[in-house]
């Protein structure tokens, strides 16, 4: 039961949200999706990202500049 309840609070995304919030292209989220860079669950023939993964993945992605 806790389990149903934790996917219940999970919020998705689809890919055009994905690429509006890291003010990318679709095909960047596809890429990311595909190279397991941004995991995803596949709903017939779309993905959808939990927003949480997405928000992880910005953190972690920052570098240093010179």
């Amino acid at each position: 039961m806790s389990t149903e309840r934790q996917l219940a609070e999970v919020r998705f995304l689809t890919v055009a949200e994905v690429a509006s919030i890291m003010r990318v292209s679709k095909m960047t989220v596809y890429r990311l999706v595909h190279a397991g860079d941004l995991p995803a669950v596949r709903v017939g023939r779309s993905f959808r990202v939990p927003e949480d993964e997405v928000h992880k993945y910005l953190r972690t992605s920052f570098v240093d500049t010179a």
